[in-house]
């Protein structure tokens, strides 16, 4: 596979992976955290970080807005619940070991 055919493979990919995530609203950023120990604010943050290694600037805020597909905020009022403390727990001791 050529380089730009990769690009263009990978691109489809995250392309997919948001459509995912977006299809999932359910799904919680902290049980994607326990789980695979990454959410969509880390991947946010990973496409902020791919720009500007790309001499692009997007800020986080910008980078949210493409991953959630709308401003965090109003993602956030409509679609997350308040973590349980199960749920925090969990959390914990992932990020120990």
């Amino acid at each position: 596979m050529d380089k730009q055919t990769q690009t263009e493979v990978e691109a489809a990919v995250f392309r997919r992976l948001v459509d995912h995530l977006d299809a999932n609203k359910d799904v919680q950023n902290i049980d994607l955290m326990i789980l695979a120990d990454f959410c969509r604010n880390c991947l946010a943050k990973w496409y902020a970080s791919a720009a500007q290694e790309h001499g692009e600037s997007v800020d986080y805020d910008a980078a949210r807005e493409i991953v959630y597909k709308m401003p965090y905020s109003e993602w956030k009022e409509k679609h997350q619940s308040p973590a349980t403390e199960e749920q925090l727990a969990k959390l914990a001791e992932r990020q120990k070991g």
